[in-house]
């Protein structure tokens, strides 16, 4: 009989996050595509029995589940090999020694635990539970750096089981053949630099739209949460930047971002968070020359596929993306870029479960 690895899809089912519902969804498909000899991939999400789950496959374990999870899983519902791409895993007690029941959760970011901005809000609040029971009941809690797992350390009793798996861009994810038009039906100039704006960002987007101001470029800001314009336009005033030359856009879908992004002559990642940079991996894929505030987590992920400088040298370090050094960047990103995918995080997941 064929051993279960028992994916938890609840964001492919009820996305909270355009990034967690991509890598979860990808993940799966690559774990389908990767799966061992003697091995199968069955899915569990709140939802109704036999749900086909993207054309990924068709979910018979969820009627394991109570609808008012994660804190109401019945029993049973985590046997077996589970494997959860968020913090949202059915977890309670379990003999992973004499029955082979092991559960596995992951963690994409720390600022509801290391950021003053977040830490107060109800989603933090929230998340810190859910780390506290994983601390508690999971055999193992994936990180996407090193840099990250350290920090978990100083949160939770979790040294001897935390792993680095790192995540990777969306799959097919390419600028498209209409990104002219795109750029275009979203209001965009011919010539820009892009960063990114979500709400735990605003102190590296106050940075980047500086860093903009000592170009003549306009900038346009992607993931900007709806609501937030004016402070984003009191950002770009207080840094020199006139309102006229800054574009707020919100989140996007694959083919628009990817036009987004893959248009600008140089892309900004001033965000300092431990957390997994979207958006920088995804400008380093598509050739985009990459300037990064210099942090542990951009030391990492980013390594040599970008311009690494203190937050004050943003302005000159984005100067000499666009001159002389913009080929040899656009090369290093890409090259960098390929050493994260679906398949080799597929790959090492099972590997986990394999040593657990």
């Amino acid at each position: 009989m064929p051993v279960s690895l028992r994916v938890v899809l609840d964001q492919v089912v009820e996305p909270t996050s355009d990034d967690l519902h991509a890598a979860a969804r990808d993940l799966t498909r690559a774990l389908i595509g990767t799966v061992p000899v003697g091995c199968r991939v069955e899915g569990i999400a709140p939802v109704a029995d036999g749900l086909d789950i993207d054309g990924l496959f068709t979910v018979h374990a969820a009627k394991q589940m109570r609808r008012d999870w994660p804190f109401g899983f019945v029993r049973g519902a985590g046997r077996g090999m589970v494997h959860s791409p968020t913090l949202l895993a059915p977890l309670a007690a379990h003999d992973r020694v004499n029955e082979g029941d092991q559960t596995v959760s992951t963690v994409w970011d720390l600022s509801p635990w290391n950021s003053v901005a977040e830490r107060h809000g109800a989603g933090a609040s929230r998340q810190r539970r859910l780390l506290r029971r994983a601390a508690k009941y999971a055999d193992a809690i994936v990180v996407p750096t090193h840099v990250m797992a350290d920090s978990l350390c100083e949160y939770a009793r979790v040294a001897d089981r935390v792993r680095v798996i790192p995540g990777a861009v969306e799959l097919d994810f390419a600028i498209p053949d209409d990104a002219v038009a795109r750029r275009a039906r979203l209001g965009l100039p011919r010539d820009y630099v892009a960063t990114s704006g979500g709400t735990a960002e605003l102190d590296g987007l106050a940075a980047a739209l500086r860093a903009a101001s000592a170009t003549d470029l306009d900038v346009v800001v992607v993931d900007v949460p709806e609501g937030q314009e004016p402070g984003l336009a009191d950002l770009a005033q207080a840094g020199g930047l006139p309102e006229r030359r800054v574009h707020a856009r919100g989140s996007l879908g694959r083919e628009d971002r990817a036009a987004v992004i893959g248009g600008a002559a140089s892309f900004v990642s001033a965000a300092t968070r431990d957390a997994w940079p979207w958006r920088a991996v995804e400008a380093m894929a598509l050739g985009i020359p990459l300037v990064a505030v210099d942090s542990p987590v951009h030391r990492e992920v980013i390594y040599d596929g970008g311009l690494f400088v203190p937050e004050g040298d943003l302005g000159d370090a984005l100067r000499t993306t666009l001159g002389a050094g913009r080929e040899r960047l656009r090369v290093l990103g890409q090259d960098r870029s390929r050493a994260f995918t679906w398949v080799g995080a597929a790959e090492k997941v099972w590997q986990l479960h394999a040593d657990l």
